[in-house]
């Protein structure tokens, strides 16, 4: 029996593009096991959790988790989502491959919203964006 691979989503805080990533990973691909973490943790957006929803993919279960909770799972992939995660990614042991796929910041593309509903587009456009790179990552 062959294992999936086990792959990490790593953000800044963990708390929208990891957790979006992760929850896409979840409900579109059974080739993988997927995990998000974060070089600190912010707890999840809620915004995240309602832009998700809309395409029937709950994450509100998630939680907002340090890498360091995760030091125990020999990842296959590392994917950091975000340029402080990037430079800030430790070492990984073994032969963990690590690659930067950099979205945007959903919840500072929504400061300069000029209401709530531009606002949520913000974190939609990032979302389609995530699952676009979801849907098509080789392993």
């Amino acid at each position: 029996m062959t294992t999936k691979p086990k792959v990490l989503f790593l953000c800044t805080g963990n708390s929208c593009r990891s957790q979006m990533a992760e929850g896409f990973a979840r409900a579109l691909r059974d080739d993988l096991e997927p995990y998000s973490a974060g070089i600190e943790t912010h707890g999840l957006h809620p915004h995240a959790v309602q832009v998700m929803a809309e395409l029937n993919i709950d994450i509100s279960h998630h939680r907002s988790k340090l890498l360091s909770e995760l030091q125990h799972i020999p990842f296959d992939l590392v994917i950091t989502v975000c340029s402080h995660a990037h430079e800030s990614c430790p070492v990984f042991p073994g032969n963990t491959k690590v690659i930067h796929a950099p979205f945007d910041d959903p919840p500072k593309l929504a400061q300069s919203a000029p209401n709530p509903q531009a606002a949520l587009d913000c974190y939609r456009q990032v979302r389609d964006q995530i699952k676009n790179f979801i849907q098509n990552l080789k392993l």
